[in-house]
């Protein structure tokens, strides 16, 4: 059976190493000429020349997400060498915040989680009993709640120094919006799994796992080289290869596109939703299927995320990861996260002195941005940095609103979705693209009705 997979992010490529894996001839289709979608390598040089490789955006991922473990060991990577592993810490410059203490990073969650919350520096005794409690009261509830509620809404027995500290900054590093506008539901399924699930390839389900290495070689690639190897006959992989053309067909669909022409059995699209949408309105023809999931695509909303990279010579933070925090201006000081990319990458001399600063939501101009956040690392970091490279990303990922009904995997008989979009518990995550490429390939593989 001919498989097209169309796109290349995490989605896609989870999508191709399943099918091929299933026994499928698989055939992917990339329009750019690097690997892994909105979480990819990109390059730029430092002040005095010297390349280096960064990313579109920084990501974490953590050790709930089973389905993204399980298939970088698949595909042959060494988790521990790719990955550092923290315990659930969201520390900030001055050493307060939220930080599971050394005695207790090996304990089973949630007891991990319990241990954090209890020692949180700067924390009242009723902040973290409050915390506790409304965290019994999901866990009781089943973490479920009415599909209409926002995340602020769900907390609203939280005292504000836990919003402030915990609950904002998780809300919108998970969903990228604030909790004033995030869903509930699927905070409380994230909430779930991070603090009260089963970790995956023996990390804690709550352990945050930063990247050693560039977001391309830590899947996507490391993907490309396993199905060159082992099924070097049936997986080929074009770069530089976008398809503007669908057509539906008596034994299947035709791809056509830059230098592509072909009929396949089965196809799954694993482009960003406004891709595929306009795509597919605009190949609908009579299809009644695809219009409908066309339409439901186009209407998703979406959020941006910002990452300025910085440098200054010899900078090194208390941790791989900072919190930043809240000021009374909030236009002055949009970056939640700052990561040192140096302490990531110990090894590599060009990543010592940068650090990746992190806008979730974010809103404004990229020379705007880039400008407030270096000012906001001088104020709460003390250092003078100069820029590297400001990526913005307009539609990173989809707003996860309360009550968003997103399309589902199947768009037509013989033609799926693949992507962090699609109908699910998640947010847009690694871990939402990873599962939903596995199982359009799951479903491209049964017989159709």
């Amino acid at each position: 059976m001919k498989v097209a997979v169309v796109g290349a992010g995490w989605a896609g490529m989870a999508a191709a190493v399943e099918a091929a894996g299933l026994g499928l001839d698989v055939t992917v289709f990339e329009a750019t000429r690097t690997l892994g979608g909105r979480a990819r390598a990109v390059t730029t040089t430092k002040p005095d020349g010297t390349p280096i490789t960064l990313d579109n955006g920084q990501h974490i991922l953590i050790g709930a997400y089973s389905e993204t473990l399980a298939l970088m060991q698949r595909v042959g990577l060494d988790l521990p060498q790719v990955l550092m592993a923290l315990p659930l810490s969201l520390p900030y410059p001055d050493g307060t915040g939220l930080q599971t203490p050394a005695w207790a990073s090996g304990w089973p969650a949630p007891l991990d989680a319990l241990a954090a919350i209890a020692t949180a520096r700067g924390w009242s005794w009723g902040d973290r009993l409050a915390l506790i409690r409304a965290s019994l009261a999901w866990r009781l509830a089943g973490f479920t709640c009415e599909p209409t509620l926002t995340v602020e809404q769900l907390c609203e027995s939280v005292p504000e120094r836990v919003m402030q500290e915990l609950i904002d900054p998780l809300c919108v590093s998970a969903l990228n919006l604030p909790s004033s506008h995030a869903s509930a539901v699927v905070f409380l399924n994230v909430m779930r799994d991070a603090l009260f699930g089963r970790g995956a390839a023996g990390f804690n389900a709550s352990s945050l796992l930063l990247p050693r290495t560039d977001l391309s070689t830590l899947f996507p690639q490391t993907a490309a080289h396993w199905l060159q190897s082992h099924h070097p006959n049936t997986s080929r992989i074009h770069l530089g290869a976008r398809i503007t053309g669908l057509q539906a067909q008596a034994d299947g669909w035709r791809l056509r596109g830059e230098g592509v022409d072909a009929l396949f059995d089965r196809v799954i699209w694993a482009t960003p939703p406004g891709v595929a949408a306009q795509t597919l309105l605009g190949h609908a023809d009579d299809n009644d299927a695809l219009a409908s999931w066309g339409l439901s695509a186009h209407g998703l909303g979406f959020t941006a995320i910002t990452t300025v990279y910085a440098f200054a010579p010899g900078a090194r933070l208390t941790a791989p990861m900072l919190a930043l925090r809240a000021e009374p201006d909030a236009h002055a000081a949009p970056a939640q996260f700052v990561f040192d990319r140096g302490q990531l990458n110990p090894g590599d001399a060009a990543a010592q002195g940068v650090l990746a600063f992190v806008v979730s939501a974010s809103s404004g101009e990229r020379d705007d941005l880039q400008a407030r956040v270096l000012q906001q690392g001088t104020r709460q970091l003390g250092l003078a940095l100069q820029p590297l490279l400001t990526v913005v990303e307009k539609r990173a990922t989809f707003a996860c609103t309360p009550g968003l009904e997103r399309p589902g995997p199947v768009m037509a008989v013989g033609l799926f979705a693949a992507g962090d979009y699609v109908q699910g518990p998640y947010p847009a995550t690694l871990e939402s693209a990873v599962r939903h490429g596995l199982a359009a390939a799951r479903l491209a593989a049964q017989p159709q009705g």
